[in-house]
């Protein structure tokens, strides 16, 4: 048994078919998870939706009513660049509630793990580039709303720029985002996050790695955040077809590692998301999310955890 849930719901998988977002990767990583014995049936925590009062401390009444009511105009869903559907929404606002409750776990065990998340292009009134709701920003939103927080820090190493993550908590000193990433890559244009770490093509583990340590541990030791939000997208992997770095399977490990070690090390609890992954083959996209989840299980047995409540 892991010393930290997992959060799972079939609902995740959009079932898209053909499409390059492969969303059928939360079943087979779960399935991969048990069948390779990292983590068995009652690690697996099952998410409620979020609720319309919780998405609307981060997104406008009118995106939700539109998302729900399916009255998206043609130019709304090019840009979200998913084809419409009540089961796509319904998928959203479950990740939504999954990094929720992630979060909230993490608070108690030191890391939560959703097996679905990290929606990080949608705004508050739109959504672009797969994403619709900012899960991410709804479970800070309703922690520090609940006064369980008061300051996040959001790490994002999905291979593409957070635009909507940094849009959202521009100008809040409660919240500080880091984004790293293929500067050139989708989207074009891109927000200031708090810090942008903007890499040329190609970049590979070392140089990686030396930018996101130097700067992500310097900004968790003095900002001192409440929780940590991890956007672990797989997909700065070299044979990433969204992609455009070099990073092989151990950068992405090590990666994961750093990531971890200094939250815990500070004694600074990690929410999850897994964010976008989108190999040539599948079943490398699968192996490296499950390698974040080894990731997180050798930093937890290396720095431990004890929550304010033991």
């Amino acid at each position: 048994m892991l010393p930290f849930p997992l959060i799972y719901h079939d609902g995740y998988d959009l079932k898209f078919g053909a499409h390059v977002f492969p969303s059928q990767k939360y079943r087979l990583i779960r399935a991969s998870l048990i069948d390779e014995y990292i983590a068995g049936p009652e690690d697996f925590l099952t998410p409620e939706p979020a609720t319309v009062d919780q998405l609307q401390l981060v997104h406008t009444p009118e995106w939700i009513a539109k998302l729900q009511t399916g009255k998206l105009t043609y130019h709304e869903i090019v840009k979200l660049e998913v084809p419409y559907s009540r089961k796509m929404v319904d998928a959203f606002f479950l990740a939504a509630g999954g990094t929720l409750l992630a979060a909230r776990q993490s608070l108690l065990h030191g890391i939560g793990f959703n097996i679905g998340g990290g929606f990080h292009h949608a705004f508050a009134g739109h959504g672009e580039g797969f994403c619709a709701i900012n899960d991410m920003a709804v479970a800070i939103r309703v922690l520090q709303q609940e006064h369980l927080i008061k300051k996040a820090l959001v790490i994002d190493c999905d291979v593409h720029h957070g635009n909507g993550t940094a849009a959202v908590f521009a100008h809040d000193p409660s919240v500080f985002t880091i984004s790293i990433h293929h500067f050139n890559n989708y989207p074009t244009e891109k927000p200031p996050s708090t810090v942008d770490i903007h890499l040329g093509d190609g970049v590979g583990d070392q140089e990686y790695l030396e930018k996101l340590r130097s700067t992500y541990e310097t900004a968790v030791c003095g900002f001192r955040p409440d929780l940590v939000v991890y956007v672990a997208g797989s997909d700065p992997y070299y044979d990433d077809k969204l992609g455009g770095l070099s990073l092989t399977r151990e950068g992405l490990y090590l990666r994961d590692r750093v990531v971890f070690d200094a939250a815990l090390r500070q004694h600074v609890p990690v929410a999850v998301t897994l964010a976008g992954g989108y190999a040539r083959k599948l079943e490398d996209t699968v192996t490296l999310h499950m390698r974040t989840v080894k990731a997180a299980l050798a930093s937890y047995q290396e720095f431990g955890w004890k929550s304010d409540a033991d």
